[in-house]
This record gives C-alpha cells, sequence and structure tokens, in this order.
C-alpha cells in the first residue's frame, strides 16, 4: 500500500514540474516576441539617409514662372527647364530622370546624375508621415540597404530612371491612364544627351531650310533638348509603334511651311524603324524643295502614306479686278481648291497662321473677297475668323469622325530680335533656351482657333505647341537656312521656321502622345489643350 501511495505522488510531482517547464518556454516566447514588436522597423530606419546621397546634386535651372493661358493672361504653371554645365563644358554628363509619384509638400523635380557638389535638394520623402526619424544608418551598408530597399514593400517609393530606363517604360493600363490624364503643355525643356531622334546625315528628307547643321551651324545643343510634362511621364517616341498605328492609312499635314516643317520632321522620325530605305519614296518622283507644294511618301512595308499639302491660309487665294487691275485677293468664304485631296485620310493635321502677319494680310485693303465683293478694308483677326469658320464648315460637311482624326496645330511663336525679317530683326546668338517667356502674350489667333473648334460637330484636338515653343529661341535657322557660298543677305536671317532635327519633332511627340490616347478630343464643352 505505501509502495502504491509512493508511485502517485512521484507522478504528480513529474506533472507539476513539466508544467512549470511548458509555462516557462510559452512565457519566454511570448517575451521575446513582444521585445522583437517593441523595437523600430530596420527598414524604415535607413529609407531616407540611404536615398540622400543619391541626389547630391544641385542643377543650375533656368525657371520662369509663367505659361500661356487660353484667356490671354499669363497663367503661373511653374515652368522650369534644368542642366547640369560643367565648368568644362562637356556635353558628357549623363542625365538621370527624377519624377516624385506620391507628392506631398513638395513637387517633384528633374536630378541630374553627374559630378557636382550639392545640397540633397532631391531628396525622396515617405509616404507616411509618422515615419520615425532614421538613427541606423551607419551600422548598414550600402548593397544591405538596396536590399532592404527591394523588400520594402508597402511604401511608395520615388522612381528614380535613367535615360535607357525612361526610354523604355510606359506600357500597359498605366501608361494608359497616365496619358489620358495629362497636360502636356505645362513642363519644362530638360537637357538630354540622348536626343536628337535622328540626325542630319541620317535623314535624306531635310530640305536646305531646316538643315542647319549641314548649312555650317556648329553648336549643336538646340538638337539636345526634350520636353517633359510636369505632371506625368512624357512617352518618347516610338518610330516602330508609330508605324503600326498610321498602317495602312493616310497621315496628312495641311498648311503653310511651319507645317512642311513638321512633315518633314515626322519622315526623319519614321525613317528611324525602316528597314530598306528604298522601299520609301515620293509618289510622283519629286525631291523636296520650297517649290513644289505638294508631296506623297509611301511607306511601302506599312502601306501607309505620309502627305503634305501647302496651303497657306486654308481658305482659296484667287484674284479679282480691282480699278481696272486683277489684283490677288484672299477668298474667306471658300475653302483651298486643293482640298479635295485631303479627303480620306485618317489622320490629317491643319495649321495656319504664319502667313496672316504678311503685310497684305494685316493691312487687309483691297484684299480680303466674299463672293463678288473685295472688301475695302477688312481688319486681318476678322478675316481670320471668317477664314476659319469656312474651314470648319468644310471638315463639319467632308470629314467623317468614324474614319479620320483632325487634329489643329496652334501658332509657333517667332523670336525676332531689333525687328522684324525684312528690317534687321535677328536670332543667330542665341544658342540656349529662354529664361523666361513671361513678356509673350497669348496669341489673338489662338483664342479665335479655340473658338471655332468650340462650334464644331467634328472632334478636333488642339495641338498646343505656342507655350511648348516659346522658350525655344535657339531652335530656328537664323543664318543658317542656306548653304555656305549661296547668296543671301546678312540682314535677313529666319527667326519663324525651325531647325531639324529640332523643336518640331517634340510637336510630333505630342501627336504621337495623342494618337496612342484612345479618347478623341471634342471641344463643345472645355478646350482640352
Amino acid at each position: 500500500m505505501e509502495k502504491q501511495r509512493s508511485f502517485s505522488l512521484k507522478s504528480t510531482r513529474f506533472l507539476v514540474f513539466s508544467f512549470t517547464i511548458s509555462s516557462s518556454l510559452i512565457f519566454l516566447v511570448l517575451l521575446f516576441t513582444w521585445v522583437i514588436k517593441s523595437n523600430p522597423s530596420i527598414h524604415r530606419e535607413t529609407h531616407f539617409q540611404f536615398n540622400k546621397p543619391l541626389f547630391n546634386h544641385k542643377p543650375i535651372t533656368i525657371e520662369s514662372s509663367s505659361s500661356f493661358s487660353s484667356n490671354g493672361s499669363l497663367q503661373s504653371v511653374n515652368h522650369s527647364t534644368h542642366f547640369l554645365k560643367p565648368e568644362n563644358e562637356s556635353r558628357s554628363v549623363k542625365f538621370s530622370v527624377f519624377k516624385q509619384i506620391q507628392r506631398q509638400e513638395s513637387e517633384g523635380e528633374v536630378v541630374e546624375d553627374g559630378d557636382g557638389d550639392g545640397d540633397g535638394d532631391g531628396e525622396i520623402e515617405d509616404a507616411e508621415e509618422d515615419t520615425p526619424a532614421p538613427t541606423m544608418e551607419e551600422d548598414i551598408e550600402v548593397d544591405d540597404k538596396l536590399e532592404l530597399l527591394k523588400e520594402h514593400k508597402e511604401l511608395k517609393m520615388t522612381k528614380v530612371s535613367s535615360v535607357d530606363e525612361f526610354k523604355a517604360q510606359g506600357d500597359g493600363k498605366m501608361e494608359e491612364k497616365k496619358m489620358n490624364g495629362c497636360d502636356v503643355t505645362k513642363g519644362k525643356w530638360v537637357y538630354d544627351e540622348s536626343y536628337p531622334l535622328y540626325t542630319n546625315g541620317s535623314c535624306p528628307f531635310i530640305d536646305e531650310g531646316f538643315n542647319c547643321g549641314t548649312n555650317g551651324r556648329q553648336d549643336k545643343d538646340y538638337m539636345k533638348w526634350k520636353w517633359q510634362p510636369q505632371d506625368c511621364d512624357f512617352p518618347r517616341f516610338n518610330a516602330a509603334k508609330m508605324l503600326d498605328l498610321i498602317s495602312g492609312k493616310r497621315l496628312v499635314f495641311v498648311g503653310d511651311s511651319i507645317n512642311r516643317n513638321q512633315w518633314e520632321s515626322m519622315l526623319c522620325m519614321l525613317m528611324s524603324a525602316v528597314k530598306d530605305p528604298k522601299k520609301v519614296y515620293e509618289t510622283h518622283g519629286r525631291r523636296i524643295t520650297k517649290e513644289k507644294g505638294n508631296y506623297s511618301f509611301k511607306f511601302v512595308d506599312y502601306k501607309c502614306t505620309i502627305e503634305y499639302y501647302v496651303s497657306h491660309f486654308l481658305v482659296h487665294e484667287s484674284k479679282a479686278r480691282i480699278r481696272q487691275k486683277r489684283r490677288p485677293t484672299l477668298r474667306i468664304d471658300a475653302i483651298d481648291h486643293g482640298s479635295s485631296k485631303w479627303k480620306g485620310a485618317d489622320i490629317v493635321v491643319f495649321n495656319t497662321a504664319h502667313w496672316w502677319s504678311h503685310f497684305k494680310t494685316k493691312a487687309g485693303i483691297n484684299y480680303y473677297q466674299e463672293g463678288n465683293q473685295v472688301h475695302p478694308k477688312l481688319d486681318v483677326s476678322t478675316a481670320f475668323r471668317k477664314a476659319l469658320m469656312t474651314w470648319a464648315g468644310w471638315v463639319d460637311r467632308h470629314i467623317n469622325p468614324r474614319k479620320t482624326r483632325v487634329f489643329f496645330r496652334n501658332l509657333a511663336p517667332s523670336h525676332f530680335r531689333g525687328g522684324l525679317w525684312n528690317s534687321g530683326g535677328h536670332c543667330m546668338e542665341a544658342t540656349w533656351p529662354l529664361n523666361d517667356t513671361s513678356g509673350m502674350e497669348y496669341p489673338e489667333k489662338n483664342r479665335i482657333v479655340e473658338e471655332v473648334i468650340l462650334q464644331m460637330k467634328t472632334p478636333v484636338t488642339l495641338l498646343n505647341v505656342t507655350g511648348v515653343s516659346a522658350y525655344r529661341i535657339d531652335g530656328h535657322p537664323s543664318i543658317y537656312g542656306k548653304k555656305p557660298g549661296t547668296r543671301y543677305s546678312s540682314n535677313i536671317q529666319d527667326c519663324s521656321h525651325w531647325c531639324l532635327p529640332g523643336v518640331p519633332d517634340t510637336w510630333n511627340e505630342i501627336l504621337f502622345f495623342h494618337l496612342q490616347s484612345k479618347e478623341k478630343s471634342k471641344y463643345h464643352s472645355k478646350i482640352r489643350l
């Protein structure tokens, strides 16, 4: 009996001992877990300090706090152009694009990678305001920080893209969303070594008037600027994708010589994706010159044509008898007689503005005609509006919006200093964009264009290049619009047209941007610039 009681006591002690040990282990585990959770996250502690040294460069900045608005006033949009210019004037600095995805108190800026000192103005800020300050930066190596940042998926990180990464980004739904919500007119010119998109030597379609490099211009910086909208990633022009977009279609440019400028730019940009240049030819065998007005280039492999039709005013240039003499007039009530060639285009880009500053159109004396009546005098703005109404009526009657996408490119500003084109105006010394455009007024012709488009039935997309181009005084041919040795007066400079490669390439990037967007702009309730 004693043996049995003894065995029972031993069993009870063993159970109590086991329970004590288990409880202690559980307590230790819970305590250890509590201690770990109570410590600050290593990820959070290293995020900010890691990014500080990456952006320890302070770029030189050309900045303007205003841009053009459609009501004629200047609207603050904080235009700025950032570039890094080393003391030795070298252009070998590699530039990076810095885009802040999660904005808080400060806006995203462009940060250049390169040599130089700075104060780290390009700091990346966390999306969470209650993140503790960094305390362990000395203990973690750079490689460890990189690995930790990759794993830290909860934070909204600022994206830093090299030029090559910037070229490749932008596929899929995210790109479509950014594009549809992007105002491409607000932004900055960023110096980019990867530009231009083509060279004078690689493109046979640049006529003499725009071929500044071949005509002796030595500085090359005017080719190196890229337009970067402030609120979105602007897709770099993709020639192969553009050719796919217009495969089997007609892309038509109609307008004055500034539109020919853009048309030649488009040909050159597309040629970079063509494998066999012999399969691109002018259908009538014409060579591009200033004299002949109409051209149609066929891209055989893509079964598409890129066409240009000269029409200085979009309405009919005519003649009428005035005081026993037949004199040139402008039929502001009749569309250009070449309009039959514009029909059936899949994409058509119109413009008119350049010739409306001519002395005949500005004076308006015995020049504007409606029906059989020649107005003794008519204000140029009134005549311009009547002409655009004639154009708009033709578009509404003859363009099928289910087939044709219609664009109208507004005025590209001239940059004459010290006079007009025929009175000593010049721009030859300009080799860098303007710092400021606040002294320029929004052109009245642009407002008239917008008002007319509002009244149209046909959807029209406005290519608003006025503010974009206003900074680019450096982009004109000036004295380099003719080959060296040819006769020209040094007193006459071209500060209206544009060198190629150059500013018109950006206009085509904007066109490419709109063509990729599925949303067709219709300016009934609101002008979408």
